[in-house]
């Protein structure tokens, strides 16, 4: 027991800190496990050893995993035919009245729609709306993308599909010989708490928030009137062959070099022993009057209105006089095929006919070669190009346009195929029509089969991660209920708190999960302690269907920690947040969900 105590530990400090990936953190933990129990075999009651191979990678088929898998399957499906943006182009059509009145609709939407939907791919078809109604209401994206993907995790507190955390529970509890819970089991609770949280995510937490500029405004905004230009090298430019010296060009003292593309590789400052050569395009900024010197001075620079090409051959699309040169942030999108390749593999420059100026990660920029990067799922890309050329780039699924607008959806013929499939699903588990992997599994199915995205998009939207962690943890808590860990944790609450008051027992028990779930992720935790909750109402003689209700919100209660759920990883980079950030407006949410939930709760069921 000790050591799987141990183990558990461990496994909950490389997860917070990320210092292995969380995949490799999964399989070595599933690996110490699988060679303890097979050096000190646990006794199960006839006699085999109970936390067996077959036992410990049991997760891997485990009905609740299958059921997130399909769960995201059919999100894609939403995103992939355009069903999910009917609701964005309603509301950027309100956002021409009141901005705050549109803000306070979207995150009231966001949570009625993650009640019955996954909330992850909910929260990135609402990131570019909420970032559209943040810039017309003039306030910051940093004071509204936290309050989204709270609202999203609020919202998922209510029904059994609203996150993937209330089917691990519900699976977990069936497989220790209790009820699941039906569709609607935990609403009355779950709504409750919501609403509560609603109204401190949408009044209270933009006030402890900062404001924060976009990596386009920290890039050209802080020097005054600056613009950037984007100016290509020519056969018989003055700056054929000018080298670098101590980390700056001296012919172009009046302007500050931002970076030295070549073909798919970029250059950052400090430049060192960098000689120009023809067809390097060089991103410059300084003052409008300064650009235009430099172009009369060397009339062999190509501007960024100028249609003269190099050798014949323009190193990008000619450009017609007039085309206006535009800024925009994009996402990698959590399901883009762009994920684990750099911009020179993807030849993002060439297919695109754009330039990325910058990368953003968690809200930190990154301050090496752009090009070299591995891109990952969350990363904001700062794009320049023209319009028609990112007008193009709307409608590439594996990139997320922060500066959206709500165009022609695509496909709508097959949006109402997706709706439909998603509202089968919704009913037949709501009226207990066939078990909830069933109804996942079929619904998945038919998104592939009536076209509503092809297999390799399905393939996408499932993550390794979620895999290997729910895997994970899965084997985690069957080692802790054979071992006796889960009885042990059970009986120091029951001893500090006490037998006779089961009210206190859940409000400090929800107070528990609540803390640990922003350190280990969301599912984990409610793995883990779904077999506690079960022990702790055996062991004061209740029905444990309070407790495993507990658990299903406190684990939700992610709100402190951006490594708690993946919707808050979504919005760290488009929001501009630091970690603390997180902590400031998430941790008094912690305990405003716990002091509701811990006043309703006993008198609802009557503990």
């Amino acid at each position: 027991m000790w050591v799987v105590f141990a183990i558990t530990l461990a496994a909950v400090v490389l997860y917070a800190t990320e210092y292995f990936t969380l995949e490799f953190t999964s399989i070595a933990t599933i690996t110490v496990l699988l060679m303890l129990f097979f050096l000190f075999p646990v006794p199960g009651p006839d006699g085999d050893n109970a936390l067996d191979a077959a036992r410990l990678l049991a997760g891997f088929a485990d009905p609740a995993l299958l059921t997130v898998l399909c769960m995201l399957v059919m999100g894609q499906g939403l995103i992939q035919t355009g069903a999910s943006h009917r609701v964005a182009r309603i509301i950027l059509r309100l956002a021409r009245g009141s901005g705050k009145l549109a803000i306070g609709i979207t995150l009231l939407l966001a949570m009625i729609l993650s009640g019955v939907s996954n909330n992850t791919p909910l929260v990135v078809v609402f990131i570019p709306v909420m970032q559209a109604l943040a810039d017309q209401d003039r306030r910051s994206s940093s004071k509204v993308m936290i309050p989204l993907s709270y609202a999203a995790i609020l919202g998922g507190m209510t029904t059994l599909i609203g996150s993937s955390t209330n089917l691990l529970v519900s699976g977990s509890l069936v497989d220790m010989g209790q009820a699941g819970f039906t569709m609607f089991s935990f609403t009355i609770p779950g709504l409750v708490v919501a609403v509560v949280g609603l109204a401190y995510a949408g009044l209270i937490a933009p006030r402890l928030l900062p404001k924060r500029d976009s990596m386009a405004g920290t890039l050209v905004g802080s020097s005054g009137r600056q613009y950037l230009a984007e100016l290509t090298v020519g056969t018989h430019s003055n700056l054929d062959g000018h080298a670098s010296e101590s980390g700056m060009f001296p012919a172009l003292t009046d302007v500050t070099v931002q970076m030295v593309q070549r073909g798919e590789h970029a250059e950052l400052a400090p430049f060192e022993q960098v000689v120009l050569r023809p067809r390097d395009t060089l991103v410059v900024a300084g003052t409008r009057q300064a650009l235009m010197d430099l172009l009369e001075r060397d009339t062999g620079l190509i501007g960024d209105t100028d249609a003269s090409t190099l050798d014949g051959e323009s190193p990008v699309t000619p450009r017609r006089p007039g085309d206006e040169q535009v800024l925009i942030e994009a996402m990698i999108a959590p399901a883009s095929r762009m994920v684990g390749n750099n911009l020179e593999q993807i030849g993002f420059r060439r297919r695109f006919n754009c330039i990325v100026l910058g990368l953003q990660r968690r809200s930190r920029m990154i301050r090496q070669r752009v090009t070299e990067i591995r891109l990952e799922a969350g990363d904001v890309l700062l794009v320049r190009g023209r319009r028609d050329d990112l007008r193009a780039l709307r409608s590439n699924p594996d990139l997320l346009i922060m500066e959206w607008s709500a165009a022609e959806i695509p496909n709508l013929h097959l949006a109402r195929r997706a709706l439909i499939i998603v509202g089968l699903v919704i009913a037949a588990i709501s009226f207990n029509l066939v078990p909830v992997v069933i109804a996942a599994m079929s619904g998945a199915a038919a998104m592939l089969l009536l076209s509503c995205l092809n297999i390799r998009q399905a393939g996408r939207s499932i993550e390794s991660k979620v895999v290997m962690l729910i895997a994970a943890a899965l084997a985690l808590g069957h080692a802790m209920q054979a071992t006796g860990g889960a009885v042990f944790l059970a009986d120091i609450a029951v001893a500090i708190v006490g037998t006779s008051h089961p009210a206190i027992l859940l409000s400090v028990f929800f107070l528990m999960v609540a803390l640990i779930t922003n350190v280990l992720s969301n599912n984990a935790a409610a793995v883990l302690f779904t077999p506690i909750a079960v022990s702790l109402a055996n062991g004061v003689g209740v029905d444990p269907l309070p407790f495993a209700v507990t658990v299903v919100i406190a684990a939700s209660c992610s709100f402190a920690t951006p490594v708690g759920y993946q919707t808050n990883l979504l919005v760290m980079a488009p929001g501009h947040y630091k970690f603390s950030d997180f902590i400031r407006a998430g941790l008094p949410l912690v305990f405003v969900v716990w002091l509701a939930f811990s006043l309703f709760a006993p008198f609802y069921y009557g503990l």
